[in-house]
């Protein structure tokens, strides 16, 4: 059994000052993919998590405090790749996958949109090259897990207010439609596909008005898997009770 977890961090040493290295120790995770980790290498507690009993792998953004994905891992992988070579995504340090015999585990950080038109524009040209890209990789590395925050909640179901947020960025139709589309190449959203119809589901909350008390989330984290996986998904979970960060992790357990 090999469990897979991912959780946007929303700033690594942040989170390790909020106990997450306790709970790294402790989630019975064999990797830990991490998102916006908005830290240099030089900055990331490596030490730390080597004595949870995992090493660290990461790709930063060229911009302090910002964006940046990472890999924790309790055994060395195979090979790690950083970037999509993609100058513009890559500065920005989005994307990192490590292989582990033929499984292929990626962590992911798609952009938002939330602060205007511009990088509205800039996620959706993102969306459509980063889903070219993984298809090519398909190719070579058909058993995929790309796993991350994208930023994106895809059905009503996935968000605690439809009606409202329909305006918004990540909920946008041309943003659900996308993910629609993704999955009709060949992609599972493994939490939906073995909960279809569980409501209040979340793994971000704005910090305002509450709103992670009153349970008024989004669910954007996903760990979206190539079909040649899904015979292998033996459960897939949220774990909410983990407050590093404005997001939560979520994770699947995987059959060998």
């Amino acid at each position: 059994m090999k469990r897979i977890i991912t959780y946007n961090v929303n700033g690594i040493r942040s989170a390790a000052s909020k106990g997450f290295t306790q709970w790294l120790s402790e989630c019975g995770a064999d990797v830990v993919c991490l998102q916006e980790t908005k830290a240099q290498p030089e900055q990331i507690p490596v030490l730390e998590f080597a004595s949870a009993g995992y090493e660290t792998h990461c790709f930063s953004a060229q911009k302090k405090g910002y964006s940046g994905v990472a890999i924790l891992t309790r055994s060395t992988p195979d090979q790690v790749v950083k970037g999509m070579g993609m100058p513009q995504y890559d500065a920005e340090g989005r994307f990192l996958r490590a292989d582990f015999g033929d499984l292929s585990v990626v962590s992911v950080y798609h952009p938002s949109g939330t602060s205007g038109e511009e990088r509205q524009s800039f996620k959706m040209q993102w969306l459509e090259d980063f889903s070219q890209y993984v298809q090519e990789l398909r190719k070579s590395r058909p058993n995929l897990i790309l796993a991350g925050d994208y930023n994106i909640c895809h059905e009503a179901i996935d968000i605690h207010d439809p009606i409202r947020n329909a305006t918004h960025s990540g909920f946008l139709p041309e943003e659900r439609q996308w993910m629609t589309r993704f999955l009709e190449l060949g992609y599972t959203d493994s939490f939906r596909h073995l909960h279809p119809g569980l409501e209040g589901q979340y793994t971000w909350w704005s910090f305002r008005a509450g709103s992670r008390q009153k349970n008024l989330g989004w669910r954007i984290d996903y760990l979206m898997l190539t079909q040649t996986l899904v015979p292998r998904l033996a459960n897939a979970f949220i774990l909410p009770e983990a407050r590093h960060s404005d997001h939560c992790p979520t994770g699947i357990d995987l059959r060998a």
